[in-house]
């Protein structure tokens, strides 16, 4: 083996070791201070009102960072206020009437199987006499039925159980989280001052490049995809209403939200509620839920690619990837901290971070 090679081979264990051990590092670090990483970040976005109040208004910093937080409390606290008072009586209208639709749903779905599927199943096969006739079929199907439902009851409760649980560390790690808030955006600028001077320049210039990218690409991304959530909702409340459909606001969020997935969107609920309605006789409704999403899906395609065209425009099968991966190392919440990793890698590749990296493996330090 060449001596060149030798120390190529080195440099990328040392460059694997070096990412794996910041990786390691980041997340146990993450983990003891979890709050105070969010209030940096709420500090962030608050930051330029704190400037404007301090600068233009010539606010303390102390009353500043105040203000500012108990503008963000009120903002925060009017959206969930809004979104409980839109969505919360169609949720208790959806519960009172949930068991009587689930149990005529599963009758009509039974009568499909015995009047349809099963007679076809019969003559294509020749086993009518194994089966033994399709009286048989209900009692078979509603025991499987009610076994999935004590399952999926059992389930609901042991996540309610964990869920009241963790609300007091929830509460501790939210106090935390506005004290926080408060003596972060109190010294910010002497704080950034201090981590520029500690850390090397070029370091110090990546980040700049990193965070410029970020600004263009990842909330020009979120700016377009709650775009289209929107154009997507609304397009969806109107169809509904013309469909009169109950609860036609709350399907419409849920809906709009199902966006975010791509290749997919509304067409995961949309479709498969659309089918369902036909199996089950309500053709009409079906069929009219299918000429919806055909219409969003036209509808999409003609705006996306304006409303894309600042944005990141990440690879929709990276996103699926990123978001199937995210959901399998942390669960539910992988379905924000996959599409995040993403992002910080194409920015990474973006700022030639890879390119350095690359280069230091073949050529050392030059």
């Amino acid at each position: 083996m060449k001596k060149q090679t030798a120390w190529m081979i080195m440099r990328l264990l040392l460059v694997i070791g070096a990412v794996a051990a910041v990786l390691w590092v980041t997340a146990f670090i993450f983990s003891l201070t979890y709050p105070f990483w969010i209030a940096a970040f709420f500090a962030w976005i608050l930051k330029p009102l704190s400037t404007f109040l301090q600068k233009k208004l010539h606010f303390p910093a102390g009353i500043a960072a105040v203000t500012t937080l108990m503008f963000g409390i009120a903002v925060i606290g009017g959206i969930i206020t809004g979104i409980t008072f839109l969505v919360i009586d169609p949720i208790q209208r959806f519960a009172e009437r949930a068991p009587a639709i689930m149990e005529d749903a599963f009758y009509q779905i039974q009568d499909f199987l015995d009047t349809t599927i099963l007679p076809l199943w019969q003559q294509v096969s020749g086993i009518a006499d194994g089966i033994g006739g399709a009286g048989g079929g209900l009692p078979e199907v509603g025991a499987e039925i009610g076994a999935g439902l004590s399952r999926l009851a059992q389930s609901a409760g042991d996540a309610a159980a964990q869920l009241a649980l963790s609300i007091p560390a929830f509460l501790v790690a939210f106090l935390f989280v506005l004290i926080a808030i408060y003596f972060i955006g109190k010294d910010w600028g002497r704080m950034s001052g201090g981590i520029r001077k500690a850390l090397p320049d070029q370091i110090v210039l990546k980040m700049k490049e990193f965070y410029k990218a970020m600004w263009v690409r990842v909330f020009g991304y979120i700016k377009a995809q709650l775009i289209l959530m929107f154009i997507t909702g609304v397009i969806v409340f109107i169809g509904l209403l013309i469909l009169q459909v109950d609860n036609a606001v709350l399907l419409a969020l849920i809906i709009g939200l199902a966006e975010f997935l791509p290749y997919l969107g509304t067409g995961t609920i949309l479709i498969p509620w659309g089918i369902f309605l036909i199996i089950t006789g309500n053709f009409g409704l079906g069929l009219s839920l299918i000429v919806l999403y055909v219409i969003i899906l036209v509808v999409r395609q003609a705006v996306e690619p304006k409303v894309l065209s600042s944005s990141m425009n990440l690879n929709p099968i990276a996103v699926l990837v990123s978001l199937f991966a995210g959901l399998q190392l942390f669960g539910a919440l992988g379905f924000i901290i996959g599409p995040v990793i993403l992002v910080i890698i194409v920015i990474c590749i973006d700022i030639g971070v890879f390119k350095a990296l690359n280069r230091f493996i073949k050529e050392g330090f030059v």
